[in-house]
C-alpha cells in the first residue's frame, strides 16, 4: 500500500502528522510500549495504599499512660522451665506463672509476647514492650541501660554434656569447644574461665541451638542455668551433668531506665506477697523440685516420647504455625503485588523522576538481607517514632511485602519489555488509545509471561516466612522451635516440618503447573 493509498474498509484514517497530546498522564507511560496511565491516579492510588497500610500497621499509642492497667512483656521462647510453649500450645514455666500470679495479685493485665530474648531486649530498648521477663541475669552492665525488680530467682551455672560422654570435670576441657547461649550467666561464666580450663566458645542465639551444636559434635558440651540443664534431662535430652552449679546469678524482670516505675513497685509488692502466702515455692517446686531457687531439687522421671507422641501432642502448634505461614504470605503476595505494578510502570515512566525512586526502591530492598530488613521495621521504626507499634505478625507483613514488591516489580517490568512492540504499533495503527493498547492489547500478553516467575516467585516469600521467627511471627518454623525445646527431639521435629513445607510447596506448584498449562504461552 503506498503512501497515499485509501485506508482498508473499517480502519479508520490515521494522520501522517498529527500525534496524541503530551498531557500529565504520559509520566508514567512505559516508553518501549508507549502506555501513558495517567501518572495523578497512580500516585493518589500509591498514596492511598501507603495510608492504609500505615493505619493498620500502626496504633498510635499515649506518650504518658501512667498508671497503666495492662503492660505488655516481653520473654524468651526457648528457655524452660522458665518459659516455654506447652502440648497445649499455651505458654508455661516459672516466669509466665509468677508473672500470672504478681498480675493477679496486683491487679493489672499483662499480655505476655516470646520473642527470643535477644529479640525481647530489643524490643524493649526500642519500647515495643513495656518489660522484659525472661531468665535476665541482673549485671552491671545491664544496670546501665536497665531498671530491674527484685530478685525472684538465684540460679547457677553448670556444665553439661552426651550421657555417653568420658567427660567428668571441667579440667578435661583443655584444647575443646563447649557451646553457650548468648546473653546468659552461661557464657559470662565460660568467657571468664576459658583461658583457666583452656576451651574454646562457641555461641548460638536459642538453647535449642546450643543443644543441637553438641549432639552434632560441634562442641563436647554446653554451659547453662542448672535448672535449664536439669529440666532437659527430665525430657530426654539425652545430657548428664559434671560438677555442681557454680556461680549464682540473680534474675530479675527488666524495664528501660526511668521508665515504668509503677510496673516495678507492683511486680515487687506481688513478689513479696507470693513468696509470704507460700505460692511462689509452689510455683518453683512446679519446674525444678523443692528448693529450686537455691539449688539442688529433684528431678522428674524422664518421660518416655515417640516421633508419634510428639506429633499428637502438638498437632495444633503445627497447623497454627501452618496457617500463620500461609496467611503472611498471601498478605504479602498480594500487596507486593500492587507495588509491583506501581513501581513497575513507574520504572517504565517517561518522567525521570518515577524512575529514580522506583529504581531506588528495588536495589534498597533487593539489595539488603530479609532480616536486616525485618529488625530494621520491627525495631527501628519504634526507635525513631517511640508513640508508634506495630505486633510481630504485622512487621513480617510489611518486611514480606516490601522485599517481594521489589522482585514483584522487575517481574512486571520484564514482562511489559518481552511483549513485542509491534503489538503496541499495530494497536495504535487500529485507533486504539495508550490506555486501552496497554489494557487490551500488552498486558495480557505479558501476564502470560509472568505467570512461572510469579509462581516461583510466590514459593520464596512462602519459605522467607521462616526467617521472620527472629521477631516473633509464630509461623511454622517458629513452632518448630518451640516444640524442640520442649521434647529436645530436634532431628526428628524438623523431619516433619520438612515434611510439612515440602508437602505445602508440592501441592503450589502443581497447581501452578496447571495454571500456567491454561494461561501461559
Amino acid at each position: 500500500m503506498s503512501p497515499l493509498s485509501p485506508p482498508a474498509p473499517g480502519i479508520p484514517p490515521a494522520s501522517p502528522i498529527a500525534a496524541p497530546p503530551r498531557t500529565a498522564s504520559a509520566a508514567l507511560a512505559p516508553a518501549p510500549a508507549g502506555s501513558r496511565p495517567p501518572a495523578l491516579r497512580w500516585i493518589a492510588l500509591l498514596a492511598v495504599l501507603l495510608m492504609a497500610a500505615l493505619t493498620a500497621a500502626v496504633s498510635a499509642q499515649p506518650a504518658h499512660a501512667e498508671p497503666k492497667e495492662k503492660y505488655v512483656v516481653g520473654t524468651d521462647t526457648t528457655y524452660a522451665p522458665f518459659e516455654y510453649t506447652g502440648s497445649d500450645g499455651d505458654l508455661e514455666g516459672i516466669d509466665i506463672d509468677l508473672l500470672n500470679a504478681i498480675a493477679k495479685d496486683q491487679g493489672f493485665e499483662v499480655e505476655i509476647r516470646p520473642l527470643g530474648f535477644d529479640a525481647a531486649v530489643q524490643a524493649l530498648s526500642s519500647n515495643q514492650v513495656d518489660a522484659v521477663m525472661a531468665g535476665m541475669t541482673i549485671t552491671d552492665e545491664r544496670k546501665d541501660s536497665f531498671d530491674f525488680t527484685d530478685t525472684y530467682f538465684v540460679g547457677g551455672v553448670q556444665f553439661a554434656v552426651p550421657e555417653s560422654s568420658d567427660i567428668s570435670s571441667l579440667d578435661q576441657l583443655k584444647g575443646e569447644t563447649v557451646a553457650v547461649k548468648n546473653g546468659t550467666t552461661g557464657k559470662d561464666f565460660a568467657e571468664e574461665n576459658k583461658d583457666k580450663y583452656g576451651y574454646t566458645v562457641d555461641t548460638y542465639q536459642e538453647t535449642t541451638d546450643v543443644v543441637d551444636a553438641v549432639k552434632s559434635g560441634h562442641a563436647v558440651g554446653y554451659f547453662d542455668d542448672y535448672p535449664v540443664i536439669a529440666y532437659g534431662i527430665t525430657q530426654g535430652s539425652g545430657f548428664k551433668q559434671v560438677g555442681d552449679p557454680q556461680g549464682g546469678g540473680d534474675f530479675g524482670a527488666a524495664v528501660n531506665k526511668g521508665k515504668n516505675a509503677e510496673f516495678l513497685e507492683k511486680f515487687n509488692a506481688g513478689l513479696k506477697n507470693l513468696k509470704k502466702s507460700g505460692e511462689y515455692d509452689t510455683i518453683v517446686e512446679k519446674y525444678v523440685g523443692a528448693q529450686g531457687s537455691d539449688g539442688g531439687g529433684e528431678q522428674a522421671q524422664k518421660p518416655d516420647r515417640s516421633v508419634l507422641t510428639v506429633i499428637t501432642d502438638y498437632w495444633p502448634q503445627l497447623l497454627h504455625g501452618v496457617w500463620l505461614t500461609f496467611l503472611s504470605t498471601l498478605v504479602a503476595l498480594v500487596l507486593a503485588f500492587v507495588l509491583g505494578i506501581i513501581f513497575g510502570f513507574a520504572r517504565l515512566a517517561r518522567f525521570a523522576p518515577f524512575r529514580w525512586i522506583a529504581t531506588a526502591y528495588v536495589y534498597v530492598f533487593r539489595g539488603t538481607p530479609i532480616l536486616v530488613q525485618a529488625f530494621f521495621i520491627f525495631f527501628a521504626i519504634p526507635q525513631m517514632f517511640p508513640d508508634l507499634k506495630m505486633g510481630p505478625f504485622v512487621a513480617g507483613a510489611i518486611t514480606l511485602t516490601l522485599n517481594t514488591g521489589a522482585y514483584m516489580t522487575e517481574i512486571i517490568r520484564g514482562g511489559i519489555q518481552a511483549v513485542d512492540s509491534g503489538q503496541t504499533e499495530a494497536a495504535r495503527s487500529l485507533g486504539l488509545g495508550h490506555r486501552k493498547t496497554m489494557q487490551k492489547v500488552v498486558l495480557p500478553q505479558a501476564f502470560r509471561i509472568m505467570i512461572p516467575t510469579f509462581v516461583n516467585q510466590g514459593i520464596i516469600t512462602l519459605k522467607d516466612t521462616s526467617l521472620l521467627s527472629v521477631i516473633g511471627l509464630a509461623e511454622l518454623t517458629y513452632q518448630s522451635r518451640q516444640i524442640i525445646a520442649t521434647t529436645y527431639m530436634s532431628s526428628q521435629v524438623l523431619v516433619v516440618v520438612a515434611f510439612l513445607y515440602f508437602a505445602v510447596i508440592t501441592v503450589l506448584t502443581l497447581l501452578s503447573q496447571r495454571l500456567e498449562r491454561k494461561y501461559a504461552v
